[in-house]
């Protein structure tokens, strides 16, 4: 009986298979943006066992459980290692239909050779095989990097990180692990005694005495500028939603002046406030070329109880309601005005605004660059079978998917690289499907310059690594 993975798993059609195995299967990754630890990296730690590797920081896994009726101790409680793998282990069935079952078992044999399907009756022979791999120099870290051909890590970083574990990597990794400058937490003005404990932390590693509005862009500045120094060509902003309102300068100064005395803004201040901000950190991304990325559409942190006893990113986020289409034309129509807007990629997660974004990004290509403002990759909660086929046939139908800049894994996980590989063999077959019906030419040069394209080079050349 063939196994579940196999060597044309999701690829139904002969074309599919070609395309497959001909561009995309031995392309290197590049993965621009992700979540995984530096000082992991650094240290080239080694994990113990499959549990350590898989459920520890992992929400999507954590939110199935929960689903399944498991206990919160099992997910992220205190139980015993094995004791919360034979949990997932037990929910893993239950997950047929949903991504999660296709990653569980291309990541079993990728990285394992193992091919069985993960149930309880397999639970004990696959977590004693996988640990005892685990704690071979084979399966560190790094070694699980180079396993997967990974030619570029682009990490999440705060902008007061130090970077030293970039540095360290600098010079005793080969591939290259780059920071990602994050500066969400600029803009988070919802409690004022973090917002300023936040600002004078940002004060001290800039070296700059933050007193208004002039003086915190200037330490930003200094901040990117460090960033830049480090190889980051990227900066990554998390957003509810895209913002914009009217400001002057003087308005901006009296407004910041109040968050740092403790106050609280009003929502036209804070508007105004995060319009002013994000505008600055833009220009920035322009002036030294690098990409911005915008992240928009999640309702965060929806479980209040949840959040007080657990914190963000735990598994209690959702899809948010659809954005305003004039904010994010009159942002990027400012920065466009000004020839300061930096190459854009803009991901959502509510499906309903899919085709709103795609022709948004269209609004701002001016022929300096190919793909300069684009959809980015199908995310969260539509990176599955039916969003990237949906986002392929978007992007094709609205936009260029010729120069689509490919999959990210957004990911803390280290075992998370054979979802470059899902996404590679959904795109073939795809494609593949087109051609067979005729709505594709069947072009040999055509079909490799737009597979390998999209599973690697696009991205290569698209952010200048």
């Amino acid at each position: 009986m063939k196994p579940f993975i196999h060597e044309n798993f999701l690829l139904n059609n002969k074309k599919a298979e070609k395309l497959y195995h001909n561009y995309a299967e031995n392309q290197p990754i590049v993965d621009f943006h992700c979540h995984l630890s530096p000082a992991m990296i650094a240290n080239d730690y080694q994990f113990e066992n499959l549990t350590q590797a898989w459920l520890k920081g992992d929400h999507y896994k954590w939110r199935a459980m929960r689903m399944n009726g498991i206990n919160e101790i099992y997910c992220t409680g205190e139980a015993p290692d094995k004791i919360k793998f034979e949990k997932w282990a037990e929910t893993v069935p239950a997950t047929a239909g949903n991504p999660l079952y296709h990653w569980t078992h291309l990541e079993l044999a990728r990285y394992f050779n193992i091919t069985n399907l993960l149930c309880p009756s397999t639970a004990d022979e696959i977590y004693n095989l996988t640990s005892i791999l685990l704690q071979t120099k084979e399966f560190s870290i790094r070694s699980l990097i180079r396993k997967m051909d990974v030619e570029i890590i682009c990490t999440t970083d705060d902008p007061t990180d130090t970077l030293e574990y970039h540095q360290k990597l600098k010079t005793s990794f080969e591939i290259r692990i780059l920071p990602t400058f994050r500066p969400d937490n600029i803009i988070k003005t919802d409690d004022p005694e973090i917002f300023v404990s936040y600002i004078r932390k940002l004060e001290q590693v800039s070296g700059t005495e933050i007193q208004d509005f002039d003086s915190l862009v200037e330490a930003i500045d200094k901040r990117h500028l460090f960033f830049d120094q480090m190889g980051c060509r990227l900066s990554d902003h998390g957003l509810d939603r895209f913002y914009f309102s009217g400001f002057t300068f003087t308005q901006i100064d009296t407004i910041f002046s109040k968050l740092l005395g403790g106050e609280n803004i009003s929502a036209d201040e804070t508007e105004k406030y995060k319009t002013a901000i994000l505008l600055e950190i833009c220009r920035l991304n322009h002036k030294r070329n690098w990409t911005q990325q915008f992240h928009i559409g999640a309702l965060r942190n929806n479980n209040a109880r949840m959040f007080r006893q657990m914190g963000p990113d735990t598994g209690w986020d959702s899809i948010g309601s659809t954005q305003d289409p004039k904010k994010i034309s009159d942002f990027l129509s400012l920065l466009d005005n000004d020839d300061t807007l930096a190459k854009t990629i803009l991901y959502n997660l509510n499906p309903a605004d899919d085709a709103m974004m795609i022709t948004m990004a269209g609004n701002f290509n001016d022929g300096s660059s190919a793909g300069k403002v684009q959809y980015g990759p199908a995310w969260w909660f539509l990176d599955q079978k039916n969003g990237m086929e949906k986002h392929f046939k978007d992007v094709a139908s609205l936009g260029l998917l010729r120069r689509f800049v490919g999959m990210v894994t957004d990911s803390r996980s280290f075992l998370s690289y054979p979802r470059h590989e899902y996404f590679r063999r959904i795109l073939c077959n795809f494609i593949g499907d087109e051609v067979e019906k005729g709505l594709i030419p069947d072009d040999e040069e055509l079909l490799k310059t737009l597979i390998e394209g999209v599973s690697y080079k696009n991205a290569k050349e698209y952010f200048g690594f």
